[in-house]
């Protein structure tokens, strides 16, 4: 495994250390109070369930565990690997980078509710996409909130990303439109519009949401191109709200998950995935503007479990 890759996993690790602790320590502590019976079983179950892991995954990690115990023995190692094994099957399928269609410019918009990080991963995503020699343009279509504008303001600065962006309370759909209009006459490859997330009135958010993409397909009828939500993995099981209400307004092709980064519930990834079949596009585990990475289905697996890298020991 090379450096960066295991520095990426220690990240990641310890990101997922409140997960993977409450897990191990549950398992533990299920497996030192008896025999390996249909009662352990249903304990180990509901430790699974807590971790919001969801009762998919926790019903087929425990048909497992059934079937192969008297092979596998009782060590908690043992019920890791298991787990490990059977988190990854659910997550490899979903695990997919964010990739360009052949349009240009390529019209992506960043849903999610307020406080998941949409702003900062928009900014987070135009740098990647620039590091990779694609120019990019950036829109502050959340115009509700001042801090949100300047926040977009301040990265695109940073970054050497230009933004559209119109004073509080302007019509996103015209911020929108306007990016969409000069996107085309400057030739970017790329434009990232960042969108409000008040989900206190669903009907007003889904109003404004579907306008966008109307005002979006009058310019270009198979904009957006993609449409990413932004979770916070902080969340917990309100994540799996957020997918459902989002998926339903805006069609979400992808999900960027946020804030992996020492209070997770990373669980939650899982019975996402396991309920939506979204593609898990990136996942970010810091506040650096290079702190977005490619989700890798395998080393999530691991470090929920408390195991170590894969194949790390063949490194």
């Amino acid at each position: 495994m090379s450096e960066e890759k295991q520095g990426w996993f220690a990240q990641l690790r310890q990101g997922l250390a409140r997960t993977s602790a409450a897990l191990s320590g549950n398992v533990a502590s299920v497996l030192t109070k008896r025999w390996f019976d249909e009662e352990t079983l249903d304990e180990l179950e509901e430790v699974l369930i807590k971790a919001d892991l969801g009762p998919a995954m926790a019903g087929r990690v425990r048909e497992e565990l059934a079937r192969s115990r008297h092979e596998r023995g009782l060590a908690p190692e043992a019920v890791r690997e298991v787990l490990a094994t059977e988190i990854a099957k659910v997550l490899v399928p979903v695990a997919k980078p964010l990739t360009l269609s052949a349009a240009r410019p390529n019209v992506i918009l960043i849903v999610g509710v307020n406080g998941t990080g949409k702003t900062t991963t928009a900014a987070k995503l135009a740098h990647n996409f620039m590091r990779d020699g694609h120019s990019v343009l950036l829109a502050a279509a959340d115009t509700f909130r001042a801090a949100a504008i300047d926040q977009l303001k301040l990265w695109g600065g940073r970054i050497g990303a230009e933004v559209v962006a119109k004073d509080v309370g302007a019509d996103p759909a015209g911020v929108a439109y306007e990016a969409l209009e000069r996107a085309r006459a400057e030739g970017k490859d790329v434009l990232l519009i960042d969108t409000a997330g008040r989900l206190q009135n669903k009907s007003d958010l889904m109003a404004e949401l579907a306008k966008i993409v109307r005002v979006l397909k009058k310019l270009d009828d198979s904009a957006p191109h993609g449409v990413l939500l932004v979770l916070d993995a902080t969340t917990g099981q309100n994540a799996l709200a957020q997918v459902e209400v989002f998926k339903e307004i805006a069609g979400v092709t992808g999900l960027v998950v946020t804030k992996l980064d020492g209070t997770a519930r990373g669980g939650i990834l899982v019975a996402i995935a396991e309920r939506y079949g979204i593609p898990i596009n990136a996942i970010g585990i810091g506040e650096g503007i290079d702190d977005l990475e490619p989700f890798d289905a395998d080393s999530f697996a691991r470090a929920i479990a408390g195991l170590e890298a894969p194949n790390e020991q063949a490194a």
